[in-house]
């Protein structure tokens, strides 16, 4: 695992995920590898017909001098058309988003991303959440106990 977009669970509600492989530069993989990557305020975007991350941070490679990439560029995602024409339907529906939830390589070490589609939680909604983990959380605690 490179990176982990953990708040993203706290602040949105995951409707589906897709995994996605990605476009890059030789130094964004080396970065990567040294797990070099932020996912905090990356999102997805439809243009056209393709899928792209933005804003996602890969640190520059400190060793890739002149060939060094911008760390924030936009990188193309690349998935099956059929996938596609799916998620991008689903994703042009009022108050959905594309989030990057984590970005890991696959066995055989080509990056990978996973995608989801997220609408946003309300305040009220994340407070309900917190209860319902505290409430399993104590009870998991009392079984322990008497157990």
């Amino acid at each position: 695992m490179i990176a982990d977009n953990r708040k993203s669970r706290q602040h949105y509600e995951v409707i589906d995920s897709i995994e996605c492989g990605m476009i890059l530069l030789g130094s964004e993989v080396k970065s990567l590898r040294n797990g070099k990557c932020q996912l905090d305020e990356a999102y997805g975007r439809v243009k056209g017909e393709t899928l792209w991350l933005i804003n996602c941070n890969i640190a520059e490679y400190p060793q890739a001098t002149v060939w060094n990439h911008e760390a924030k560029r936009p990188r193309q995602l690349l998935i099956h058309r059929r996938e596609m024409t799916k998620f991008i339907g689903k994703a042009k529906e009022k108050g959905l988003t594309l989030i990057p939830l984590r970005m890991y390589f696959n066995e055989r070490g080509v990056a990978k991303c996973e995608m989801a589609l997220c609408k946003g939680l309300k305040m009220h909604d994340k407070r309900d959440k917190l209860k319902k983990a505290d409430a399993q959380r104590d009870m998991q605690r009392a079984l322990r106990r008497r157990g």
